[in-house]
């Protein structure tokens, strides 16, 4: 069986379907839209990768039309407002890296607490957030520019809090790097 091309898959969809993915695309709920994509069609074949594709087909079919999702803000007042809100006195700052198929690499900023134990998340740091963040210049010059803007604003916000910060991969992404410990 040949290949079928993005549009073809977006083809095979009910029509029902093809809006509920275009409802989840205009709400920049791109994951969701790639899951109804791949339940609808995986018994014919289509892998995930290939679901993601036909949804990144309706971004660029509606473009401007989509309301994406705000970035995150790194400036200190901010995130000392969200840290306020951890389960807990603010033990430490951590940024640990995650990443999807959609972002690639990304980088989360925490406030992590001990009494009681938790977390509170403070930023996700993708490309677009680094380079709001750092200046076209400095993410360009940079090797991983979501690793550099997390880092700085991390560091200004575990100095601002007097508590340590963590960021144990800062060089090379690692969703599976050791994590702050007390």
């Amino acid at each position: 069986m040949a290949e079928l091309t993005t549009s073809e898959w977006w083809g095979l969809l009910p029509e029902g379907m093809r809006g509920e993915v275009d409802g989840y695309v205009l709400q920049d709920r791109r994951l969701q839209a790639a899951r109804v994509v791949w339940e609808a069609c995986r018994a014919r074949g289509l892998g995930l990768h290939e679901a993601e594709l036909v949804v990144h087909a309706r971004y660029l079919h509606h473009g401007d039309r989509i309301a994406r999702t705000p970035l995150s803000p790194l400036d200190l007042e901010s995130l000392a407002a969200k840290a306020s809100g951890c389960p807990g006195p603010v033990a430490a700052i951590e940024a640990i890296w995650d990443g999807d198929t959609v972002h690639d690499w990304f980088v989360l900023l925490l406030a992590v607490s001990t009494e009681p134990a938790g977390e509170r998340h403070l930023a996700t740091v993708y490309r677009e957030t680094a380079v709001r963040h750092l200046g076209e210049a400095r993410a360009a010059e940079s090797r991983r520019p979501v690793a550099a803007a997390a880092e700085e604003a991390g560091r200004a916000l575990a100095r601002h809090l007097s508590v340590p910060f963590h960021f144990a991969s800062p060089d090379t992404p690692d969703d599976g790097a050791p994590r702050w410990r007390p």
